[in-house]
């Protein structure tokens, strides 16, 4: 019979992971486990994604604000440094930033305006072009900036960022300045020491600043990228991709995991001898129309995935095809020449008419994004994804 259900996505339900579980074992187990239950088979090129909250989880690879503290304060000296392009997350960068003034005497916070790298606004874009700032070349003080906008509250956390990042700071003891710029030499002009906080665009900022003067540059994805006193780390991405465990305590992103995505290949090799394609994933890749925001906070949507997740779809549209090509077509006779293009279809359509459109965009991007929004960040209790169908097109 031919089959009528193209791409599947299907949240798995787990145990709570605590340090030290096998999450291998766990996981395979669920996946199984839901099979048998809800009445599926695996097939061979199903992908198995685990969200990366249990992986680092399961690693136990957490830090205490004092780690975060000590290796700041070796790295740009304890006096006063600039921390530029910081994103705008209670979540994400308020437990950092912590960690980051116990480490300082003077924090200097400069922040992109009027959004910042991921679309949080700070300040209304109405508020910036009734005011005559340019934005791309006006540097602000506290003092401008509130006399220009006032206090602004984020649309879906109501928070006012400047006044809950300066209060952060001077919570453990340090004193607080605020600069708001969109060039990232301006720092300099307040101290040459600076921790670079943007995730993305990093390696452009810390160009930039050296390439006028700064003394030492550090990037968030530079501290902890080693053991501070016995904690967690993570050896590529150090703070980047971290969120809030407790008020005291971060969660790192997973650090190397390369081998638990094989080991959990091989167990579902062994146990059903079909061969799943398995990956960590973190934020998808998406953007929210609502608040503008782009998801996409962490460093990577897929820090570990297997090898059959390397590259780019190479897909043909069906629609241009049905448009085009085969015009003049219709009922099994256009089903019969379409089924038959995509067959003949190359390795590498780039610049074939018929591929425009499809998105050009990492596989593991793709179902990354697709995982994000099945498992959610809330209660669903589904940090483990099997995706079926992905790799199917028309003529399955």
């Amino acid at each position: 019979m031919e089959r009528r259900v193209g791409t599947v996505s299907m949240g798995i339900r787990c145990p709570i992971i605590r340090e030290h579980d096998d999450l291998a074992q766990i996981v395979a187990d669920s996946v199984l486990s839901a099979a048998e239950s809800d009445g599926f088979a695996i097939r061979d090129r199903d992908v198995i994604a685990i969200t990366e909250s249990i992986v680092a989880r399961a690693q136990g690879n957490y830090a205490p604000i004092e780690a975060v503290a000590k290796d700041v304060r070796e790295k740009l000296g304890g006096e006063t440094i600039g921390v530029i392009f910081p994103i705008l997350s209670r979540n994400r960068f308020s437990i950092c930033l912590r960690g980051i003034a116990k480490g300082a005497k003077k924090v200097v916070i400069m922040l992109s305006y009027p959004t910042d790298e991921v679309g949080n606004s700070l300040i209304p874009l109405d508020k910036i072009e009734e005011s005559g700032v340019n934005p791309y070349s006006d540097v602000l003080n506290l003092e401008e900036y509130r006399r220009l906008f006032g206090k602004n509250l984020h649309e879906f956390t109501g928070m006012d960022y400047v006044e809950y990042y300066g209060e952060l700071v001077q919570s453990v003891g340090a004193e607080v300045e605020f600069v708001f710029a969109n060039h990232a030499k301006a720092i300099l002009d307040y101290t040459k020491n600076v921790l670079v906080c943007d995730i993305h665009t990093r390696e452009r900022t810390k160009r930039i600043l050296r390439e006028n003067g700064a003394e030492r540059v550090v990037g968030m994805d530079e501290i902890l990228r080693t053991s501070v006193d016995g904690s967690g780390y993570n050896s590529k991405y150090g703070l980047l991709g971290s969120n809030k465990s407790t008020e005291d305590v971060i969660k790192l992103f997973p650090n190397e995991c390369f081998d638990l995505v094989e080991d959990i290949q091989k167990k579902i090799l062994d146990r059903t001898g079909k061969h799943v394609e398995v990956m960590v994933y973190g934020d998808g890749a998406f953007k929210d129309p609502q608040g503008k925001i782009w998801e996409l906070a962490d460093p990577v949507v897929s820090p570990a995935y297997t090898a059959g997740l390397e590259g780019t779809p190479n897909e043909i549209k069906l629609k241009y095809l049905a448009d085009n090509e085969f015009a003049d077509l219709t009922g099994e006779a256009l089903k019969e020449a379409i089924s038959q293009r995509i067959k003949e279809k190359g390795d590498n359509l780039v610049g074939d008419m018929a591929s425009q459109g499809t998105t050009p965009r990492k596989i593991t991007d793709l179902i990354g994004s697709l995982c994000d929004l099945t498992s959610g960040s809330g209660d669903k209790g589904t940090p483990i994804v099997l995706v079926q169908g992905y790799f199917d097109n028309y003529t399955n």
